[in-house]
C-alpha cells in the first residue's frame, strides 16, 4: 500500500503539504499541487477515505449544476454519469437553483463526503464564492476558465448569441428583443446577450435593453404586453429553450401567433423543442458531450496529474420553424 511519506520523498515535499493537496485544504501553490498529484499517481496511491467510514466502497465526484429540472444540466449529468460509472466513480449531485448565494453551501455540502474532484457549473465564476476554498480537482462545466481553475468545458456563448441574431437579421429582422434570465444567475445568459449586441451593433441597430426574468419560476408568468407595446419587436430571442417556450405561450396570450405575428429562437437544442408545432428554432449545444468531457477531464488531472486544459466544444444552429421573413 502507497503511504503519504512515499508521496512525499516521490514529490521533494512535506508530509503535511501532501496531506492538504489529498484533502483539499489548505494553501500549497498550483505547482505543488501537480507535483503531489503526480507523484501520488506514478506510485498508484487511491485515497482511503473512499472507504474510511466503512459506508461507501468507491470513489465519488462531486458535482454541482443550477437545476435538475432543466433538460440542458439533465443530459450533462447523464454524460457525466455515464463516463464516470465506466471509471468505477458514484456521483453526487447537488443544484444551486440559480442562486450564487447558494453555490458555496453546496459546494461545502460535497466537500463533506471527500470526492475525487468536482465539477461546477457555476452562476459566474468570476465571481462565485465557491471557488474561495481549497479545492480538489476541479472542472468547470459551462463556464470560461480562469487563471485558478483553467480546466474547463465549455461552448462559445457570446459566439452562439452572435450567429443566431445573425440568423434573425438575415430574415430581415431589426427590431429583436432578447428575452433572458437573470444574468447574475447566468454567465452563459450574459454572453449570449453580448452576442446580439455586437450583431445587432454590426448591422447597424441599436441593440434593445434585455428583458431579465427569475431563472426559476419566470417562465410560468411571464408577461411580455409592455415591451411588446413599448419596442413592438418582429422578433424575440430566449436565453434557453425553456424560456423560448414561455416567450411562445406569453405570446399567444397577447392574441399573437408564431412565427406570423412574431419569430422566436432559443438555444440549447432541448428535444422537446423538436417536438413542438412549429419545431422550435434553436442554437442546439452539445450538453451530453460536455458533460462526458468533463468526467474524463477530471479524471485524467486526479488520476494522472494530467495538465488543466481549456475544451471548447461546437454549438449549431437548428433552423425549425419559428422564425420567418420579416413582412
Amino acid at each position: 500500500m502507497v503511504t503519504l511519506q512515499q508521496i512525499a520523498f516521490h514529490a521533494g515535499c512535506s508530509l503535511a503539504t501532501v496531506s492538504r493537496v489529498l484533502k483539499g485544504q489548505g494553501p500549497v501553490s498550483d505547482e505543488m499541487v501537480r507535483r503531489v498529484r503526480r507523484a501520488a499517481a506514478e506510485l498508484g496511491y487511491r485515497s482511503l477515505s473512499t472507504v474510511g467510514a466503512g459506508t461507501r466502497h468507491r470513489p465519488v465526484v462531486g458535482v454541482l449544476v443550477p437545476s435538475v429540472a432543466n433538460p440542458v444540466f439533465a443530459a450533462s449529468l447523464a454524460g457525466i454519469q455515464h463516463r464516470l460509472q465506466a471509471a468505477r466513480h458514484g456521483v453526487l449531485i447537488a443544484q444551486s437553483n440559480y442562486d450564487p448565494a447558494a453555490e458555496a453551501r453546496a459546494v461545502a455540502a460535497l466537500l463533506e463526503q471527500r470526492p475525487t474532484g468536482l465539477i461546477l457549473t457555476l452562476c459566474n465564476a468570476e465571481t462565485s464564492d465557491a471557488l474561495s476554498a481549497a479545492l480538489p480537482p476541479t472542472v468547470l462545466l459551462n463556464n470560461r476558465p480562469l487563471p485558478r481553475f483553467p480546466a474547463a468545458v465549455t461552448v462559445d456563448n457570446r459566439r452562439a448569441g452572435y450567429e443566431i441574431t445573425r440568423h434573425m437579421l438575415a430574415h430581415r429582422h431589426c427590431r429583436i428583443l432578447f428575452v433572458s434570465g437573470h444574468f447574475a444567475s447566468s454567465d452563459r445568459a450574459r454572453l449570449r446577450y453580448d452576442g446580439y449586441c455586437a450583431a445587432m451593433s454590426e448591422a447597424g441597430h441599436v441593440p434593445l435593453p434585455a428583458m431579465e426574468i427569475p431563472f426559476v419560476d419566470g417562465y410560468q408568468h411571464l408577461d411580455l404586453a409592455g415591451v411588446l407595446a413599448g419596442h413592438r419587436p418582429t422578433a424575440i430571442i430566449a436565453s434557453n429553450d425553456l424560456l423560448a417556450m414561455g416567450v411562445i405561450a406569453a405570446l399567444r396570450r397577447e392574441g399573437l401567433t408564431v412565427p406570423a405575428d412574431v419569430s422566436v429562437a432559443g438555444f440549447d437544442g432541448i428535444a422537446i423543442g423538436r417536438l413542438m408545432n412549429p419545431p422550435l428554432t434553436t442554437m442546439a449545444m452539445p450538453d451530453g458531450d460536455m458533460g462526458v468531457a468533463a468526467a474524463a477531464m477530471l479524471l485524467d488531472i486526479a488520476e494522472n496529474a494530467s495538465e488543466c486544459r481549456h475544451l471548447c466544444l461546437d454549438h449549431r444552429l437548428y433552423p425549425g420553424e419559428t422564425v420567418r421573413m420579416a413582412g
